[in-house]
Order: structure tokens, then C-alpha cells, then sequence
């Protein structure tokens, strides 16, 4: 059964850290396309990173780059996601996904998500 699980979200101070985790199971062998993507009410779900299981490349969207880093753990089947340095406008919920197209941005290309995961910058 297919199931994507984060987990790692939680309360953070401005400049603070976490790291969150994407437990990956029963995921068909050519789902090669991991991203996190991240939401907040009214606004659309947003691509924060994503990466390619096949080549290793991964991407990031411009508010998070130099901040965020993807990277796996194959062994564990888990894709993780390191935020730095927070800010308040990161606060949303958190979601993994995958696909069998291609390693993008766009939330629409991807067929397998996570329930997701608070995370809340505040001081």
C-alpha cells in the first residue's frame, strides 16, 4: 500500500530550524519524482523543493533557496526536508509528494501525497 507520512513540523522561533521527515511506503518502483510542497488557507499548494530519484538533481522555489535542503535517505525510504533560518511566512503545512513523470514544481504532476505537516514560525 502506497503511503507517504511527514513528520517534524511543530513551533519554531524566527531564525530557528527543523528538519521534516517524508516516510515513503509501497511506492511503485518508477516513482523517482520526490517534492515537498507547502500550503496555506486560501493560497494554492507551492512547490518548495523537489528532486529526482534517477539523476540526483533537485530544485528549490527562489523564497527558499540558500535556506531549505532536500536529500534523501534511501535506505530508510525517507526524504527529508532541512529548513534554516525560518521566517513567518514560512509558516504553512508541509506536504510530500511523488510522481512518475518528472522531478517539478508544479503540485498538479503529482499523484501521491502525505496528510502533511504543521509548522509554525513565531516569536
Amino acid at each position: 500500500q502506497l503511503e507517504l507520512v511527514e513528520s517534524g513540523g511543530g513551533l519554531v522561533h524566527p531564525g530557528g530550524s527543523l528538519r521534516l521527515s517524508c516516510a515513503i511506503s509501497g511506492l511503485p518502483v518508477n516513482y523517482n519524482n520526490i517534492g515537498w510542497f507547502r500550503q496555506t488557507p486560501g493560497k494554492e499548494r507551492e512547490g518548495v523543493s523537489w528532486l529526482s530519484k534517477n539523476d540526483g538533481r533537485t530544485d528549490y522555489a527562489d523564497s527558499v533557496k540558500g535556506r531549505f535542503t532536500i536529500s534523501r535517505d534511501s535506505a530508510k525510504n525517507t526524504v527529508y526536508l532541512q529548513m534554516n533560518n525560518l521566517k513567518p511566512e514560512d509558516t504553512a503545512v508541509y506536504y510530500c509528494a511523488a510522481n512518475n513523470v518528472t522531478a517539478t514544481r508544479w503540485a498538479r504532476v503529482y499523484d501521491a501525497w502525505g496528510r502533511g505537516t504543521q509548522v509554525t514560525v513565531s516569536s
